[in-house]
């Protein structure tokens, strides 16, 4: 039996408890916004390159999980006294029932079809259709599993625009799938470039798991050359400071593949590149749209 120990904080003190209950044994700690679903509700946003957002709500309420033999009193006063706290807050309790958890968090995530013939597939499922492009993949830290508009939008893209033998260059390219789904489409050579190692070796991983050889790395890793196709699924941001970089990577008659935009972002993106090629909306989904442009 496992329970829950919540505790309402304020915003100074919510991340700093979280580390002193986890520091002091607790299963779990998340941090949630106290006020979610009332007039006062704070949602937290962040953009690279802009200022990041703050790190825990106004009115933070921070949940613990604990196991049955762990006094709750005792771990928060503990955690407490480790930040300096002159009083333990008030907490309540809630009961968790004991369930299978791996099977619980698989059942969420079934076999996903984008486009006309891939399948992003977990590990736990078989392919619904085993001669369509199909893609083995687990959640993970690193972002892009297809469940996303702007994931999507840069797959069915792929799927319409590579030709076999073309290089490709996935810049951003998260958990790989992208670049995966590249190389199963036919391209060659490909290559993922990330800001963030370990979104690197995630990619490496599930590129071993699919049989599809991709050369992944950090920006520092990526050699002089330009390529057939250059796709970056970002944000906007980035992807504006980007422009003069990606647009000089993609080869004459080359293409570029942009997403992570909001519509609303669209006319600024493509004023960015402007200089560089002219870009227009491929296709829009649910507020984000993939931009692409050809070089001359």
């Amino acid at each position: 039996m496992y329970r829950e120990l919540v505790v309402e904080v304020a915003r100074a003190q919510a991340e700093a408890l979280s580390d002193a209950l986890l520091d002091l044994g607790a299963l779990s700690v998340s941090v949630e916004d106290a006020d979610a679903d009332t007039p006062d509700e704070q949602p937290m946003f962040g953009e690279p390159g802009l200022t990041p957002p703050d790190t825990a709500w106004q009115h933070s309420r921070v949940v613990a999980l604990v196991a049955d033999d762990q006094d709750p009193a005792v771990l928060l006063a503990a955690a407490g006294n480790a930040i300096g706290l002159a009083d333990a807050p008030s907490y309540t309790l809630r009961d968790v029932a004991d369930q299978d958890w791996v099977r619980l968090t698989q059942s969420q995530f079934e076999p996903m079809q984008i486009g006309e013939r891939i399948w992003v597939v977990p590990s736990w499922h078989d392919a619904p259709d085993p001669d369509a492009l199909v893609l083995e993949l687990d959640p993970g830290l690193a972002f892009g599993t297809g469940s996303h508009p702007t994931t999507r939008l840069c797959m069915e893209w792929l799927e319409k625009h590579v030709q076999a033998g073309k290089s490709l260059l996935d810049y951003g390219c998260g958990s790989g799938i992208l670049a995966i789904l590249a190389q199963k489409c036919g391209a060659q050579p490909v290559i993922g470039i990330d800001i963030d190692l370990q979104a690197v070796e995630s990619a490496r991983y599930n590129s071993e798991r699919n049989h599809a050889p991709v050369s992944y790395g950090l920006p520092a890793d990526l050699h002089e050359g330009q390529f057939d196709i250059v796709v970056a699924n970002i944000l906007s941001n980035p992807l504006k400071l980007l422009a003069s970089m990606l647009c000089g990577r993609v080869a004459p008659g080359g293409r570029l593949a942009l997403s992570g935009v909001l519509e609303r972002q669209a006319d600024e993106v493509i004023a960015a590149y402007a200089p560089y090629m002219k870009m227009s909306v491929w296709r829009a989904q649910d507020g984000w749209v993939c931009l692409h442009g050809e070089a001359g």
